[in-house]
């Protein structure tokens, strides 16, 4: 079944930038062999996120000058970013600049992702925008051995235990990476788990 994904990195502290939206912080640490991104994105239909991470991805890619990297990157993956202001597009590049309701918007991902993943690529509040509408299925975060103190937080909502269950950790090089069932999945995942427990003791009389 497709899920809706955010899949992100962040220091321990729960940043995905520093107080300067820098990551020069991200890029010390060893990421190891393996490509858990390359992995994941195999998955991935349709993607979204916000104005600023947008801008950081055309800065730092040098994407205006050199298409190329995003399309090596994200191939023709449909990309979606939410802004309230004019952005330059990436020549020939499957993006659609839009704002507004994000579930309408999530409608169209779902429609174009054709049965794969939909990806929130960021920033937090984005992100958050869709935990509201209870449209995030899963978290995937690669936990980098950082301590910032203060930057920009990976959300700016609060998602209580209720909400989410641990289903997956990994050892990558110096991240460590855990997935979380969000909202629904993860309610229907405890739901499920005590079912089982009552289930036991009744299994272990007969």
């Amino acid at each position: 079944m497709a899920k809706t994904q955010y899949y992100t990195a962040t220091s321990i502290d729960g940043f995905t930038a520093d107080e300067k939206n820098s990551l020069d912080w991200l890029f010390e640490v060893d990421e190891g062999t393996e490509n858990p991104f390359g992995e994941f994105f195999e998955g991935v239909g349709a993607f979204a996120m916000g104005a600023t991470t947008y801008e950081w991805i055309l800065e730092h890619d040098n994407l205006l000058e050199e298409p190329e990297n995003w399309h090596d990157m994200y191939g023709e993956v449909p990309c979606w970013v939410f802004t309230h202001r004019d952005l330059p597009p990436v020549p020939d590049a499957n993006v659609f600049m839009i704002s507004g309701d994000v579930r309408r918007v999530h409608e169209a991902m779902v429609v174009a992702a054709q049965g794969k993943n939909v990806w929130l690529a960021g920033g937090g509040d984005l992100v958050s925008q869709f935990v509201a509408e209870d449209l995030l299925d899963e978290i995937i975060l690669g936990i980098a051995p950082t301590i910032l103190g203060s930057g920009v937080p990976m959300m700016r909502r609060r998602v209580l235990v209720d909400d989410l269950i641990l289903t997956g950790v990994r050892e990558v090089g110096q991240f460590a990476y855990l997935t979380y069932a969000v909202g629904e999945v993860a309610r229907m995942g405890r739901h499920l788990a005590a079912e089982t427990a009552a289930v036991i003791p009744v299994l272990s009389r007969t």
